[in-house]
């Protein structure tokens, strides 16, 4: 039996960041992975092919210039899924080569199999050729969270799917419907309407995205309605039947009568524990699958630690990738700077969103004073140049002292723009520091300075003399 100091339980970015972390100290490091190359959920049905699916759709369905070029114009025409799916595997092939070169480099094992306790110390490993104990004093758990299957919907991966699905797809449909309103629904239904694909989204209740600023979410449904989007809110399915591989009918809860071709089911995550077997090593799971751990990234058994999706919120790629390492700082008793709770929020719909700080809705609740300022992408050069219009930067500050309370984007490029707000945010920064920094020209990035100068004024409008 094999004895290892840590063992990581999941190659996604949580488990890759922290077992390397662990190795780079002198760590001997073993990496499960159920599946014979590595990568995890993240890279294989997630995050990854998503955003690179996204980023095709884009290229090719040529949006951007349809502005310039006409309604008509496409960089190909007779989209196949083939070409999306060809750049998915192709970046994935790349990112496996990636951390395969980081794992040998950092000389960690890699486990391919399906993982299980036997006891608090010891993980059994079920290989394709057979099982193997292995022991260790450490365990991190990072086996990211898998679609949570809520419906006897007849699955068949051809034209009822789940978004783990997605690099199946044998076609691209002409009507689809997605059922569920959340982040990965309205992200894959953007997709699909700029192909001209004819997309309803059916949700369960009566608002979109509650959490994220209001003046976003009610441009992004017009901006999705204009592209053909229809919204069927606090709805669900009631019957449905798919007589064949290209056809989906069926019944809503409203009386609402549709037929598709193909049904997208967004559902919501959950823990990806149930084959783990945690009750073997102490641990209990709630009832989404997910492990509670501290601040500290442990569980309630002290030398089994747990970070990324499988436990829970925000269950983003990046706060995994800071919670692997945090997890592995405090196993290996390294100093760590405390943990940020500031973090941004990408939304990869189109447009794409981010967001970060506190929301309108927020800030009223608190009963705390604030003013708003807003910059549109179409009064930037930029803006213009890329054919955006309907982009718009929104700034949260306190009106006496100008500190940057939230920021809110949406529109091309928001989830790299929202950076620039977070740094300022973090170090305590006030709407002056875009009033005063020179910006490239033409960038997007003066869109900050634009939505500064636009609170700002608002601020000094009872007060006599020249403004800003």
């Amino acid at each position: 039996m094999t004895h290892f100091d840590v063992i990581v339980i999941g190659c996604g970015p949580a488990g890759q960041k922290a077992a390397i972390k662990c190795a780079k100290v002198g760590r001997k490091v073993a990496i499960v992975d159920e599946r014979q190359v590595v990568g995890g959920q993240c890279l294989h049905v997630g995050t990854i092919p998503s955003k690179t699916f996204r980023a095709a759709i884009i290229y090719l369905s040529g949006y951007y210039e349809r502005r310039i070029y006409g309604e008509d114009y496409r960089v190909k025409r007779d989209l196949e899924a083939e070409d999306l799916i060809f750049r998915c595997n192709s970046i994935i092939r790349r990112e496996i080569n990636i951390i395969h070169e980081h794992l040998e480099r950092n000389r960690i094992a890699v486990l391919n199999g399906t993982g299980h306790f036997v006891d608090d110390h010891t993980l059994r490993v079920v290989h394709t050729i057979g099982t193997d104990d292995y022991t260790a004093d450490h365990f991190i758990v990072c086996t990211g969270a898998t679609s949570n299957i809520l419906t006897d919907l007849p699955f068949n991966t051809v034209n009822i799917l789940n978004t783990d699905d997605i690099l199946k797809l044998s076609f691209l449909p002409k009507s689809l419907m997605v059922i569920g309103g959340g982040v990965i629904g309205l992200e894959y239904a953007s997709m699909f309407s700029l192909l001209g694909v004819e997309v309803q989204v059916v949700s369960r209740y009566p608002t979109l995205l509650p959490w994220v600023d209001v003046e976003l979410v009610d441009a992004l449904q017009a901006h999705m309605a204009q592209q053909g989007v229809r919204f069927l809110l606090e709805d669900r399915v009631a019957e449905i039947s798919a007589p064949d591989n290209r056809r989906v009918t069926g019944t809503l809860t409203s009386g609402t009568q549709f037929e598709v071709e193909m049904l997208l089911y967004a559902a919501p995550r959950k823990g990806n524990t149930a084959d783990l077997d945690v009750a073997a090593a102490g641990l209990a799971v709630d009832h989404n699958g997910y492990l509670k751990v501290n601040e500290n990234y442990q569980t309630e058994v002290p030398h089994i630690y747990a970070a990324g999706d499988v436990i829970g919120w925000p269950s983003l790629a990046s706060t995994s990738i800071d919670q692997g390492r945090k997890a592995a700082n405090h196993l290996l008793g390294v100093a760590d700077v405390p943990y940020e709770p500031l973090f941004p929020y990408g939304i990869y719909t189109f447009p794409d969103m981010s967001t970060i700080g506190a929301t309108e809705e927020q800030l009223r609740k608190e009963d705390r004073p604030y003013e708003v300022g807003i910059g549109h992408y179409r009064d930037s050069a930029r803006g213009q140049i890329i054919g955006d219009e309907h982009g718009l930067v929104k700034l949260l500050f306190d009106p006496e002292e100008r500190t940057l309370l939230g920021c809110h984007i949406i529109g091309s490029e928001a989830t790299e723009l929202i950076h620039i707000a977070q740094a300022v945010m973090i170090n305590g920064g006030k709407i002056d520091y875009f009033i005063d920094t020179v910006f490239n020209y033409p960038t997007l990035a003066e869109v900050y300075k634009i939505a500064a100068l636009n609170g700002f004024n608002k601020t000094k409008a009872a007060l006599p003399g020249p403004h800003l």
